[in-house]
């Protein structure tokens, strides 16, 4: 009779929900009792930021590129008879590279030498032809006709004997050009070239021997702006040539190459909007090369007071940089902030959002939300933060 009973209660929906509600109630009363222990605030890190004088710097990126750069061709034809360089060697203006055989061009200088005096020997004979009728011209025993005839064969054998000097002087510059000599100092690359090969030369076909670069001091090319060049004229009142420049090299970790500023072009390129700059480095110990690809720092304004944060702190909220602060009640408070370039690499210039004053949260970025109540820890920025 009793099962029975509580079978009929249980089929009744009303009393099934008295008494889940009862059950709701004996566990809500267990989690509010006194042994349980309160919730903890999650711990996160809190600088102010660095407030200091500082120059900000624009980067560049642009190429190494030679101050001279000769391609070396022959000015004669022939054979290659030696080869008086190793790949790659540095060499100085005046350097024997290569060495044509000479034995043609000594033949042809001898030849135009014994012309020479042939020629000689013809002006002299004429010479003498002349001097006989111009003392016979006062008496009449000679014509006018025969006079003229004497006097111009003189002046046509006084041409061939310049010409023949001419011929002479042709046959010793060819002579010379056999020895191919290094027309700059720098770096040479390999001998396009071995000996014994045929090579023309002497048209602007003429066989390419090797190439020689300058290396120091070194151009370094770069592009910017058409707004930066402006504001580079205004900081440096319209003149820009003689600014400071430091170059990173690929695989370095500071702008340790020092230069200047020499040269911006004279138009702003109408495709790209940008204006060609080029800086000038010192580079002794040849260890940058044509054709290197670096990063150029150019200050971009005078020393000034800002305000820097680590970079890895920033966070992004839609359109706008925020920062985390710590407000009251430790508080979490998205702050907006507009932020300029990076300094020291780790560290972002913060133009304006940002007090001294301000407490930012630096770990724990991904952990937190504004109107959170955190446990802040005192730290100082020196870096980027790990946490």
């Amino acid at each position: 009779m009793e099962i029975s009973k509580q079978g009929t209660l249980l089929k009744n929906p009303i009393n099934i929900l008295l008494m889940l509600s009862g059950l709701v109630l004996i566990g809500c009363s267990s989690a509010n009792s006194p042994d349980s222990a309160p919730a903890s605030y999650l711990t996160v890190p809190v600088a102010h930021p660095i407030k200091m004088n500082v120059t900000e710097w624009d980067e560049y990126s642009g190429r190494f590129r030679a101050m001279e750069r000769v391609e070396v061709r022959a000015r004669v034809s022939g054979f290659v008879e030696a080869v008086k360089f190793k790949d790659g060697d540095m060499v100085h203006k005046g350097d024997v590279l290569f060495i044509i055989d000479q034995r043609p061009f000594n033949i042809a200088l001898q030849q135009a030498k014994a012309q020479l005096e042939q020629a000689k020997a013809q002006e002299k004979q004429a010479q003498s032809s002349f001097e006989r009728v111009r003392s016979l011209q006062g008496s009449k025993a000679i014509s006018q006709e025969e006079f003229d005839g004497r006097e111009q064969a003189l002046y046509a054998a006084s041409a061939q004997v310049e010409a023949a000097k001419a011929n002479v002087n042709n046959a010793e510059l060819n002579l010379e050009f056999t020895v191919v000599r290094a027309p700059i100092s720098g770096k040479v690359s390999e001998d396009y070239v071995n000996a014994g090969n045929l090579i023309s030369g002497g048209t602007d076909q003429a066989t390419l021997l090797t190439t020689i670069v300058s290396l120091d001091p070194i151009y370094f090319y770069f592009e910017g702006s058409e707004s930066a060049f402006n504001k580079y004229s205004s900081y440096n009142e319209g003149n820009i040539e003689g600014s400071r420049v430091t170059v990173q090299l690929l695989g370095e970790e500071e702008f340790t190459h020092e230069g200047k500023l020499d040269f911006t072009d004279n138009e702003v390129d109408l495709g790209t909007g940008t204006i060609q700059a080029r800086a000038i480095l010192q580079n002794s110990d040849f260890a940058i090369e044509s054709g290197m690809f670096g990063s150029a720092r150019l200050a971009g304004t005078g020393e000034h007071e800002a305000i820097l944060i680590p970079d890895a702190v920033i966070g992004t909220d839609q359109s706008q940089k925020i920062v985390f602060v710590l407000a009251d009640s430790n508080k979490v408070q998205a702050k907006p902030v507009q932020l300029g370039p990076l300094y020291n690499k780790d560290l972002r210039i913060v133009r304006s959002g940002l007090n001294a004053d301000d407490q930012i949260i630096t770990g724990n970025i991904l952990k937190i939300r504004p109107g959170m109540t955190v446990a802040p820890e005192s730290r100082e920025i020196v870096g980027l933060t790990k946490n």
